[in-house]
């Protein structure tokens, strides 16, 4: 048994980077499920908008993907949460918390940002801080959101088809937290237009000083970052040729779990979260919490005494701040689906 369990360790260490990262939940986000290959090792997390490829060393995403269209974009949108959480399906070593952030000087940075977000569930989860990465303050509420952000989104309004958005960074400029989670030195959006056969990336440093540049080619991309994106791009700048697009078979919802806050106790929260156990879509809840046990007993217990589902507590407790912040007594139930 012990040289059969060495045998497996050694295929798994000689195994390609690539083959870690399966998204088995949410593969039809990507260009003809083309997964990117990536000289980092990671772990693939499927939220029900995007994707996101973490790095367990760096504490923040390698790359995030999502599909935009004019439909995502218009229409009712969904109001803000900001709720930002601790990603409760890393190991616990491998999550950024929420005390990392604390007093750090940096933003919590979306990859995939919120304002892209089209419903509830996946505003709340746009804000697990697996999403996040240390980003400069004026970098993330200026030229980021303004420059970077907002005209992805207008184009995305703008054509007739889906476009593919990849958000990461790169480089190290130190740490920030007892977690030391990585500060990049420059952050990236790639932009991927199938009907047009283009694609292009913003390229900006992580300062608060940083100024715009022109958008850089998607092969110059690939050199910065070492990640391989395999989209079917014509590497002959004057082709002209539509990609071949394949049906979209995406439904919107692939991540399997969602988030539900609790500041306080609410009884209409938890009378929604009961019908939907009673009918049928929910197959098990893990409650999270740091130093509010009282209310996350009382929220398992809701549920247990009027559902047979599986509840388990968990807690999730950031080292001591001298500053005092309201997430510490929030409870996150976090729902997994059927």
């Amino acid at each position: 048994m012990r040289s059969i369990r060495k045998l497996l360790l050694v295929v798994l260490l000689l195994a390609p980077i690539s083959a870690f990262a399966l998204f088995n939940d949410c593969k039809d986000l990507f260009p003809g499920q083309e997964i990117p290959t990536s000289p980092q090792l990671g772990r693939d997390l499927c939220f029900d908008g995007f994707a996101i490829y973490y790095s367990p060393q760096d504490k923040k995403p390698i790359y995030t993907l999502e599909k935009l269209s004019r439909d995502s974009l218009t229409g009712q949108r969904p109001k803000r949460s900001n709720q930002f959480y601790e990603e409760a399906r890393l190991p616990f070593a491998e999550r950024a918390q929420l005390s990392d952030y604390r007093g750090s000087g940096y933003d919590r940075g979306h990859n995939a940002p919120a304002g892209d977000m089209n419903s509830d569930r996946s505003m709340a989860q746009s804000f697990s801080l697996a999403n996040m990465m240390p980003q400069a303050r004026q970098n993330n509420q200026g030229i980021w959101a303004k420059n970077v952000e907002e005209p992805t989104r207008l184009y995305a309004k703008r054509v007739p088809g889906e476009i593919y958005v990849y958000t990461g960074s790169v480089g190290n400029a130190g740490s920030i937290g007892r977690g030391q989670v990585t500060i990049p030195t420059h952050l990236y959006k790639l932009v991927y237009d199938p009907a047009r056969n283009s694609a292009w990336a913003y390229w900006i440093e992580n300062t608060n000083e940083a100024n715009m540049t022109p958008p850089i080619s998607y092969q110059e991309l690939m050199q910065k970052t070492g990640i391989d994106f395999h989209l079917p791009i014509d590497q002959n700048p004057a082709a002209t040729k539509p990609a071949t697009r394949q049906p979209s078979t995406h439904k919107g919802s692939v991540g399997g779990w969602y988030p539900i806050f609790f500041d306080q106790y609410s009884s209409a929260k938890l009378n929604a979260l009961i019908a939907q156990i009673k009918e049928g879509k929910v197959t098990s809840i893990q409650i999270q919490y740091d130093r509010n046990l009282g209310l996350a007993q009382k929220v398992a217990s809701q549920i247990q005494s009027q559902t047979s589902i599986q509840t388990t507590l968990l807690q999730s407790s950031p080292p001591e701040s001298t500053e005092t912040q309201f997430e510490r007594d929030r409870v996150t139930a976090i729902i997994h689906l059927k």
